[in-house]
């Protein structure tokens, strides 16, 4: 048993999860997208759902989650870095296994689906840092195989132009370099990270800016160019984002050497993988990620 954040009394609901290779959470028998959404998806490399994710109540439940989260975070880190948190706060993952979710993405990949990652890109008011232009294939490379996944860009505040909201080049999923583009360093102290595909790679003139109100969400290919501006207002802009493949894809452990892990979210495996047991934290893998000390007071 599980207890969801322990940030207030409306956080205080407790969730069950279970360990199997068979996962707990069925198959709905119709996803969320239309036809026209799915099409856009497979055309432009992303997709724009406009309407709640979440029930209310559930949705303030993640977000006092969150909360909690960032209150805890040390002061040396900065929070558009709060990687794979549910690997230290198994809570998250009621509601990444949420059918809310899972049935915006079945559309896509099938009724089996696997949970690759989260990550929590929080950009703090007046002095959130640039995600420079990138195409998250190219830092999995042949972790996953074949590279299937669709990210769900759940904004947790409202996310505009004015601070920093996603950026995507449609159609890059589909282009000459196709998720494999070449990169140059750039500015690690400006930068959510020191890469940027190469200005040859990339047309910004092409960019579309994915506007999102709390509790909407975006969904984009692994491999399409994506990127965001810093923050420079007064308001914060925080997304949390869930990865998902078909278990029929492979997760190469050997790559992940102890560092990762991967949860099967429904249906059932296809491909021989290993799941990690979502009722659990995993502070060894953290550690070999180099992020002991990341999430304090995680249970």
């Amino acid at each position: 048993m599980l207890n969801r954040c322990k940030t207030g009394a409306a956080a205080s609901v407790n969730v069950k999860l279970t360990m199997s290779t068979v996962s707990h959470f069925p198959a709905s028998t119709s996803g969320r997208l239309d036809p026209a959404q799915v099409e856009t998806f497979r055309r432009e490399g992303y997709a724009i759902f406009d309407q709640p994710v979440l029930d209310p109540v559930e949705f303030a439940g993640l977000q006092q989650c969150f909360d909690g989260i960032l209150s805890k975070l040390p002061a040396s880190e900065r929070p558009e870095a709060m990687d794979v948190p549910h690997f230290m706060h198994p809570e998250l993952l009621h509601w990444a296994f949420q059918d809310a979710i899972l049935d915006l993405v079945t559309p896509l990949l099938g009724p089996d689906l696997a949970l690759f990652s989260t990550h929590f890109i929080c950009k703090p008011k007046g002095n959130g840092k640039r995600v420079p232009w990138h195409e998250d294939s190219a830092y999995w490379g042949r972790r996953i195989d074949p590279m299937e996944v669709c990210t769900v860009w759940l904004a947790l505040d409202h996310s505009t132009r004015e601070n920093g909201c996603m950026m995507v080049i449609p159609r890059t999923h589909l282009g000459p370099h196709a998720g494999f583009s070449d990169y140059d360093q750039v500015d690690a102290t400006q930068n959510v990270f020191p890469t940027e595909i190469v200005r040859r790679q990339r047309d910004e003139s092409k960019r579309v800016y994915i506007e999102l109100e709390p509790n909407h969400c975006s969904l984009h290919d692994a491999k399409i160019q994506h990127a965001s501006e810093p923050n420079t207002s007064n308001l914060r802009r925080c997304g949390w984002t869930m990865r998902f493949c078909p278990t029929s894809v492979r997760f190469n452990q050997e790559l992940f050497d102890g560092c990762h892990q991967v949860y099967l979210a429904r249906g059932v495996d296809k491909a021989g993988n290993v799941y990690a047991d979502p009722t659990r934290s995993y502070p060894e893998v953290m550690a070999r990620r180099g992020m002991s000390s990341f999430y304090r007071g995680a249970h």
